[in-house]
């Protein structure tokens, strides 16, 4: 299809043009089209575990038991404060090599363990990551980053819910634990909703990290298909294209955050339906 579409261009429009479609679908290109999928889908899935962690977290601030309660406030204050890069670099890096430790101390023979220079102590204990496993990885560290800045959001949602609803629901006899998810989480949303937009925003522009996790995504490839080229068998001869690249990329996230403007401002009408807020009449 692509090889009868370059003849149509050369035919109706000129070789010229037909030179560059070839260039802009070949093989590398193609893949740099797809790793489009490792950005959304690491935004998508941290975010998702963005808001579980938040929850979660805000929960733990808000409880009766004091260590539970020191440990919400301790995730929420101080893993805000750590550079994402770090966490990006932390976490994978030490969850690899905590189950390849425990594989060594399985497969690995004692002499092994003993005079090991490398690691892990022997090949057998090595654990090969596929670009699945690190993006799982991925997602699970953009959790736990943005849980923590929206644990922090969800957690000031929660104090802005009329307490007088609060009270009344307490005086109808409902308990603490059905007053905190029927009541305060089903209205803390529409308070909430504005911060996490921020929240979002930041773990969207956080995805151009994934490279530092081998996984060959759009910064990546804008990086490999820019760089120079003067080798004829691999495409179009050109110089350091990166900026031009690089442009392409901005203009794909600034698309990204204008339709997200637009899905969080319809989640807010959906979450403000039925609900009285402060301020109107």
């Amino acid at each position: 299809m692509l090889d009868s579409l370059s003849a149509w261009l050369a035919l109706n429009i000129g070789e010229q043009a037909s030179s560059w479609f070839d260039y802009f679908t070949n093989g590398k290109h193609l893949a740099w089209y797809a790793s489009v999928r490792f950005t959304l889908l690491a935004a998508v899935f941290g975010a998702l575990l963005a808001v579980v962690f938040g929850v979660l977290g805000a929960a733990a601030r808000r409880a009766g038991f004091a260590p539970l309660r020191w440990l919400g406030l301790g995730y929420t204050t101080m893993v805000r404060g750590i550079p994402d890069v770090l966490v990006f670099l932390f976490f994978p890096l030490a969850f690899e090599q905590t189950v390849e430790w425990f594989m060594s101390r399985r497969l690995c023979s004692a002499e092994e363990l003993a005079t090991a220079v490398n690691w892990p102590p022997c090949s057998a204990a090595q654990w090969y990551l596929s670009t699945t496993e690190y993006l799982i990885m991925a997602c699970v560290s953009l959790g736990i980053v943005y849980g923590a800045f929206a644990a922090n959001v969800v957690h000031g949602a929660m104090n802005s819910v009329p307490k007088g609803q609060l009270e009344a629901a307490r005086a109808y006899g409902f308990s603490s634990r059905q007053i905190f998810w029927n009541f305060q989480v089903r209205q803390m949303w529409v308070y909430a909703l504005p911060g996490l937009s921020n929240v979002w925003m930041l773990l969207l522009k956080a995805t151009s990290f994934l490279s530092l996790l081998q996984i060959a995504d759009i910064v990546q490839w804008a990086d490999r298909l820019g760089a120079p080229n003067y080798s004829s068998r691999v495409g179009l001869v050109h110089p350091d294209w990166r900026w031009k690249y690089y442009f392409v990329l901005f203009l794909f996230y600034i698309l990204l955050a204008i339709l997200s403007e637009r899905v969080f401002a319809w989640l807010q009408r959906r979450a403000s339906r039925g609900l009285a807020l402060h301020g109107e009449h």
